[in-house]
Formats: structure tokens, C-alpha cells, sequence
């Protein structure tokens, strides 16, 4: 086999350029997101929220709406809960997380085992990208570009809420409004990860390629170029790796993330653990 065959057979398939489409379109919305996730610190609340949209994912369903509209409602109950919990009964947020999410993400896993139907609802929690159907792809196309667009048009306000909320406030910014679209766009950006990675571990795409741009750089502006950019490369690698060892692709697109965040940590100009071993020598 040479090395066009190589690179070019698994797309000789719709499914799979579908797939892989689907998978750039997650992959490119849950990077840009993530830049702003780790510098607030909501990597917690991220996985929350993504956990806790699969009751609503499923009643969505049931009900024949939009997934996106039962992820939403869900997503924005999840954080309604989570402060009730930690305001009214002084429990720390981490516990208050970990408690709801997953009471929510086991009521979800409840509601699939006993809803009747005629397709497999494992693949919201587990992924199934190769059988994205044309419908399900232009769902993700659409909320995809909503997500982007809103991120675009708010970078600056998500910005400053990020690195100084005081100051945001200071100058008419609303904090708790901007935190309220951030949670609405995890709630959204959940429901375009599901079809590549379930629910279990939309986490991944939306923390790590953050968390590895930030190693590699101190400045905001080219974090969301690298974030991107370490994730499409992630999910190209997953793909071919699924493909030729007839593996999960999803699984196989967080492990390419997860061997790039550990490249980046050993080896970034600045903060690699191996760069730094070697100035102290």
C-alpha cells in the first residue's frame, strides 16, 4: 500500500467523510470553547453540564423535539441545582457538582433503558459518528454555527469576564449574563459532541485542547488558533487509528487529544516538563 492509498482509502466512504466532517465541525466548536473554559477554571463545570444534558437529550427524543432544546433546559437546570445545593446547605461546589451531574446523568441512563425504540440510544452515551445520518449532520451544522458565531461575537466580553470579572463589571458588563450564555453554549456545543464522542466524554473535547494551548502559549489570541488546530489533528489521527485497528472513533479521537496534551507537557517551549528539567541542568 503506498502512502496516497494509505491516507485517502478510509475516506473512499461516505460514511466515513461524513463522519469525518461531523467530527471537524465538533472538534473546531469544542476547542474554541475550551480556551475560554480553562482560563475561568470551569473544567468541573464543564463536565458537568455535558454529563447532565442526557435526561434532556433523551425526553428530547421521546418527545420528537430538538435535542438541543431538552440539552439546554437540562444543561441550565444542572447549574440552577448546583448553586441551590451549595448556597443552602454549605456543601463545597465540587461536591455540588459531583453530586447533580451525576444524579442527572444516572436518570438519563434510566430513561434510556426504559424508553422503547427503535434505534440503538447507547450511541448518545457512547458516540456513534459513522452512523451520523443526514438529518443528525445538519442538527450539528447548525448549532455548530451558532456556537462559533455567538464565541466570535462575544470574544472580547468572554475575555474580560475570564481574566478580570470586577472589571467587567466595572464597565457595564453583566458577569452573570456572560456566565449564562457560556452555560448555554456547553449545553449547545454538548449536543453537537454527542454523535462523535457520547456523552461520557465530551469532557475531553472540551477541556483538553484548551489545556494543551495553554502550555504551549501565554497569549490568549493564539490559544484559539493552536486549540483548533490540536484538535482537528487529534481527530484526523483518531479516525485513521479506529479505521485501520477497527477501534471506537471517538475513543480513538480522545486518545490522539490526551497523546497531545502529554507531547505538550513534556515538550513546550516554556512550561514542558522537560524544557524546564533541562534549563535547571
Amino acid at each position: 500500500m503506498t502512502v496516497i492509498e494509505f491516507l485517502t482509502e478510509p475516506f473512499a466512504y461516505d460514511f466515513m467523510m461524513r463522519g469525518l466532517v461531523t467530527c471537524l465541525i465538533a472538534a473546531v466548536v469544542c476547542a474554541v470553547l475550551s480556551c475560554w473554559l480553562v482560563l475561568i477554571g470551569w473544567s468541573l463545570m464543564g463536565d458537568a453540564v455535558s454529563h447532565a444534558v442526557l435526561p434532556g437529550v433523551v425526553l428530547a427524543y421521546i418527545a420528537g423535539v430538538p435535542f438541543a432544546l431538552g440539552a439546554i433546559v437540562f444543561g441550565l437546570l444542572a447549574v440552577g441545582l448546583i448553586s441551590a445545593v451549595r448556597s443552602g446547605s454549605g456543601i463545597k461546589e465540587d461536591a455540588a457538582i459531583g453530586i447533580v451531574f451525576t444524579t442527572l446523568f444516572a436518570l438519563g441512563l434510566v430513561l434510556i433503558s426504559v424508553t422503547p425504540s427503535q434505534t440503538d440510544l447507547n450511541h448518545i452515551v457512547f458516540g456513534n459518528v459513522l452512523g451520523v445520518a443526514n438529518a443528525d449532520f445538519a442538527q450539528i451544522a447548525g448549532i455548530g454555527a451558532v456556537v462559533l458565531a455567538v464565541l466570535v461575537y462575544k470574544r472580547r466580553d468572554f475575555t474580560l469576564f475570564a481574566f478580570d470579572p470586577a472589571h467587567a463589571f466595572a464597565i457595564g458588563l453583566n458577569p452573570r449574563r456572560l456566565a449564562a450564555i457560556l452555560l448555554g453554549l456547553i449545553a449547545l456545543t454538548a449536543v453537537v459532541a454527542l454523535q462523535v464522542v457520547g456523552v461520557v466524554l465530551v469532557v475531553a473535547l472540551l477541556i483538553t485542547p484548551g489545556a494543551t494551548a495553554r502550555l504551549i502559549t501565554d497569549r490568549f489570541s493564539r490559544m484559539l488558533v493552536i486549540a483548533p488546530a490540536v484538535s482537528i489533528g487529534a481527530t484526523f489521527a483518531g479516525l485513521y487509528a479506529s479505521y485501520y485497528a477497527d477501534a471506537a472513533p471517538g475513543g480513538s479521537i480522545v486518545l490522539a487529544l490526551g497523546v497531545a496534551f502529554a507531547l505538550a507537557y513534556l515538550f513546550a517551549p516554556r512550561a514542558g516538563l522537560v524544557v524546564r528539567v533541562v534549563r535547571r541542568r
